[in-house]
């Protein structure tokens, strides 16, 4: 290399290293004014000092978001510490929807002994626990997770789905033969 190329090549680092990087709100203030109309692109790139090329490139994205944003298409990663607030909240949510159920069932009929509230209360705490299947356990009864029976019937479950699966393919296979 010569004196002249590292020259040039130190010039390039420099303007590199220096260059001015636009936050968001820049960005966004200078394609809107480009949009107004009021100046020239040209004029309006000279006067904030960057390249036509890069005001059509923000002004692209610009647009861009506004149609995905309008189309209702604005999905986004979310954080752990979002998921985990999330859960818990959606955990809280369904012990007090339990709750008012009960104390739906419990107001919606009239007892007249003692009794009877707390056999109906003994009745929803037994359907609750054996017989009605919570997703967040998996779908299996709080009883089976309880007892330790979830895997097996978690199991079985994939193994006659598996099998299902596989005898439909086999059927399809025979009608299209």
């Amino acid at each position: 290399m010569t004196t002249k190329d590292t020259a040039e090549q130190a010039v390039r680092d420099i303007r590199r290293k220096t260059r001015k990087q636009y936050s968001a709100e820049e960005k966004i203030r200078i394609v809107l004014e480009g949009l107004r109309g009021e100046e020239s692109i040209a004029a309006l790139c000279r006067r904030e000092g960057i390249a036509e090329s890069l005001y059509y490139s923000w002004s692209k994205e610009f647009l861009e978001a506004g149609k995905k944003r309008l189309a209702g298409d604005t999905a986004r990663q979310a954080t752990s510490n979002e998921v985990k607030t999330l859960r818990a909240e959606t955990r809280n949510l369904k012990e007090a929807l339990a709750e008012q159920m009960l104390e739906n069932r419990v107001l919606l009929e009239n007892y007249y002994l003692p009794g009877d509230l707390e056999n109906q209360i003994g009745a929803f705490i037994e359907h609750y626990n054996h017989e009605r299947y919570h997703e967040s356990l998996g779908n299996v009864t709080p009883a089976d997770a309880y007892f330790g029976r979830a895997t097996a019937i978690i199991e079985r479950r994939k193994r006659i789905k598996e099998l299902t699966i596989k005898n439909r393919r086999l059927n399809h296979q025979r009608h299209a033969a």
